[in-house]
């Protein structure tokens, strides 16, 4: 494997295989509860365009996959991909327990030698947003397709049209120095943000017909998770696990007040502003 494969996406492996992959796995039942309408929308677009091959990309633990294979029936076959062991782990054993056939794969979607011409459709559920070379993870991707194969992605709008998503680095940071910044346009959570930038990578990678459609979707969860929800998930909680008790108990009780708008009755209730991404594979060049 040439040296740039080799070390593709090596922060993003280490991070989802070791503290991150942990924190996901540890909150599965929260964040899928949380996205549930995410998971909706993807099903809706495999019953739209009529695929009976889907490739789920950064498919966590699972439930996306899990959903489009009991949809699917034993008419086509799922297929999830994730860099993260833990995430993956965890969906194959879900799926076992579920009695669901779906095939999961502990790979780099950027990187991977798929079987080309495998699928008829790619989607994602903020899985694709991670790459550190998306006209190569593109690319790649693409020659999985069947000509005239399908994208269908979801990913984050601006960080300014999410505030629920930022909200504990805002009212943290002043009390926990050493919060990662974000990084326009790098690899993480807004990477899709800017619209002319997702469409010039995606041509370069060899896809037309592209589209990002705004989408903002209702996203809730119980109330009483909030706490886990801001010490365990996102950059917050990875600065405050090797804080002292005095400095948590501070940013934990910051934190509770700065989310208090959110809170509705017992349950936490936000708008997620994201893009259904949308592009047809072109032949291979």
């Amino acid at each position: 494997m040439p040296a740039m494969q080799a070390n593709a996406n090596r922060e993003q492996a280490a991070l989802w295989n070791g503290s991150s992959g942990e924190a996901w796995v540890t909150e599965q039942a929260l964040l899928d509860a949380t996205f549930v309408n995410f998971e909706k929308l993807l099903v809706d677009a495999v019953a739209t365009t009529g695929a009976t091959r889907v490739l789920d990309v950064g498919c966590g633990s699972g439930a996306t996959t899990l959903a489009i294979a009991r949809h699917l029936g034993s008419k086509g076959a799922a297929v999830g991909i994730d860099i993260s062991a833990p995430l993956v782990e965890l969906a194959r054993r879900r799926a076992a327990r579920a009695g669901v056939t779906a095939s999961f794969l502990i790979a780099d979607a950027q990187t991977h030698e798929f079987d080309p011409k495998r699928y008829d459709l790619a989607v994602s559920r903020f899985g694709v947003m991670f790459f550190d070379d998306p006209v190569a993870a593109f690319t790649n991707l693409r020659g999985a397709m069947n000509p005239g194969g399908r994208l269908r992605a979801i990913t984050f709008r601006a960080a300014s049209e999410n505030p629920f998503m930022t909200t504990a680095e805002r009212a943290a940071a002043p009390l926990l120095p050493g919060i990662p910044p974000r990084r326009p346009d790098g690899p993480g959570q807004f990477a899709f943000a800017n619209r002319e930038r997702v469409q010039g990578f995606l041509a370069a990678a060899g896809w037309s017909a592209i589209d990002l459609a705004p989408s903002d979707v209702p996203c809730a969860f119980p109330a009483r998770e909030l706490e886990g929800y801001f010490t365990r998930l996102g950059p917050v909680a990875a600065v405050l696990r090797d804080a002292d008790q005095a400095t948590r108990a501070r940013v934990t009780g910051t934190l509770r007040a700065a989310f208090a708008p959110f809170i509705q009755g017992d349950e936490v209730r936000f708008s997620a502003a994201c893009w259904m991404v949308s592009a047809t594979a072109a032949p291979a060049r």
